[in-house]
């Protein structure tokens, strides 16, 4: 192990660098802390990670908010009649902020329980290979060099350039949640996750929304069957155009109750009334997310990087490919920051994994990827696990199929009065093997796990109907989407309406 010491130019000498002190980055830390003690975490922002401080937790205080007011708003379907519905924005966003500190704050709390050696507040750069420069939050500079290094950099919102002229008007996740009310009126850009988890939200707390989209995607969903239940549900609620025509977009001063405020106008062509001039209190740019990585100085490495500037790796040993090729990259990349699956989970794994062959180098060994699986937490919700439509298609061509079930008559979907959706899933002819699925539908997160460790273990469709299922409960309309795929893979049966081992309305 190398020891530190200073020159006239301070210089450190680490083992293994780690720069970005996130999910992925606290998982690399703790993974080569098992090989050597020179490990150095090096970070530039606030501690705590996305997830905690401006994505999953806080978009979920803010979604449960929504669904306790959505669930007094529909309760006279169960002929019950509370008194009228009043929603206080501060007291909305205040809880939100509360608890988002929390979470944040254990996630602060375990970064500052490393020694204090280990760690470093300040921004890095590669100078080359293995030398990195650490401009520190007083300005002064230190040089690194370190035998291997991980890349954790995470990723930040990104938005059209024309969207800055909106200044104060603009908002992304990660100031959104410092609202210190709710407004009256958002236009949300992007109906991906962040789009649509945060619009329907919003909009369920009395906020007068508008989503534009461009180019007809809905939230990840790529089958074409879901992606058009889900646009029409969603426009039950909210207004949504997936593919927009907008014309024009400026800041402005209004005059409301006698009161001049600034607000945005929009100019665009809406699906019923045509072209139409509206103003908000606010944008939400929920546009898209970039790599963490384009500062970093990759130029002055042998990293070899695609057309965005990332570095291309291999996603089960998490290696940075050099240019060269002939020899494996002490460099590795994990997380949000190599712009592969945006996920906290997916983020843990490959820091886990980039940490353990960052402080085992040379030798690099390949981990444990899962089954993918991915939830949109809106209501219906949204999950896809394993293979895509068009994944499937791309491995089976012609060789596979595929089975469904609408949730609008499923039995305990429809006792709680959430029998809106739609799932489907697939399998591959000849070994009957389940592929993937995709849903739009009640309990959404919790069918995806299932289904998800499904795929992992390379289950059969048959195999999988050999497993219980419960009455009455939701999974039952698993069961027979998988008993359609199983016939539709010349399989099983002929599936039989309102089979009696189902039970009532299954």
């Amino acid at each position: 192990m190398m020891q530190a010491y200073q020159t006239e130019k301070m210089i450190r000498k680490v083992d293994v660098l780690i720069i970005g002190a996130g999910t992925a980055g606290l998982g690399a830390y703790r993974a080569a802390k098992e090989h050597t003690d020179s490990v150095l975490l090096v970070e530039s922002g606030p501690y705590g990670t996305t997830c905690a401080r401006v994505g999953c937790m806080p978009s979920k205080l803010l979604i449960a908010a929504a669904e306790a007011a959505h669930s007094i708003e529909k309760a006279p379907v169960f002929g019950v009649h509370p008194g009228p519905l009043s929603i206080d924005g501060a007291e909305v966003m205040s809880r939100v902020r509360s608890e988002r500190d929390r979470f944040s704050g254990f996630v602060v709390e375990s970064v500052e329980n490393i020694p204090a050696d280990d760690r470093l507040r300040g921004v890095a750069s590669f100078v080359s290979d293995h030398q990195v420069a650490v401009t520190l939050e007083d300005g002064a500079e230190i040089e690194l060099e370190a035998e291997r290094v991980v890349i954790a950099t995470g990723s930040r919102p990104s938005y059209p350039s024309s969207f800055e002229k909106l200044d104060d008007r603009l908002l992304i996740n990660d100031t959104v949640f410092e609202l210190e009310t709710l407004p009256d009126s958002i236009a949300v850009f992007g109906p991906g996750v962040i789009g649509l988890e945060l619009g329907q939200a919003l909009s369920r707390l009395g906020v007068r929304v508008k989503v534009f989209g461009l180019g007809g995607g809905l939230g990840a969903i790529r089958d074409p069957d879901i992606r058009a239940y889900a646009r029409k549900a969603f426009n039950d609620e909210f207004y949504l155009d997936p593919d927009a025509q907008v014309q024009g977009m400026e800041r402005v001063k209004s005059t409301v109750d006698g009161e001049t405020k600034p607000q945005v106008e929009i100019a665009y062509k809406h699906l019923k009334k045509g072209d139409v001039v509206e103003r908000f209190d606010f944008v939400l740019a929920a546009t898209g997310r970039v790599p963490n990585v384009d500062k970093l100085g990759l130029e002055n490495t042998s990293l070899e990087l695609d057309d965005r500037g990332v570095p291309l790796f291999d996603r089960y040993t998490m290696q940075a490919q050099r240019i060269d090729a002939k020899a494996g990259s002490h460099i590795f990349i994990a997380g949000d920051a190599n712009n592969d699956i945006p996920l906290l989970h997916e983020a843990a794994d490959e820091g886990r994994i980039a940490g353990q062959n960052a402080g085992g180098f040379p030798r690099v060994l390949a981990g444990n990827r899962r089954a993918p699986i991915a939830v949109v937490f809106t209501d219906p919700q949204i999950a896809a696990v394993g293979l895509t439509l068009d994944q499937v298609k791309e491995r089976c061509q012609t060789c596979y199929a595929t089975g469904e079930v609408s949730f609008e008559d499923q039995g305990r979907s429809r006792v709680m009065a959430k029998n809106k959706g739609l799932l489907k899933v697939y399998g591959e002819q000849g070994t009957g093997l389940f592929l993937g699925a995709e849903m739009f539908g009640p309990a959404a997160e919790h069918i995806a796990h299932l289904l998800s460790w499904a795929v992992q273990k390379r289950m059969t469709v048959s195999e999988m109907l050999d497993m219980p299922f419960y009455h009455p409960v939701i999974e039952e309309g698993v069961r027979t989407a998988l008993r359609d795929l199983n016939h539709n893979l010349h399989i099983g049966p002929d599936v039989i309406e309102r089979c009696l081992d189902c039970g009532p309305g299954a």
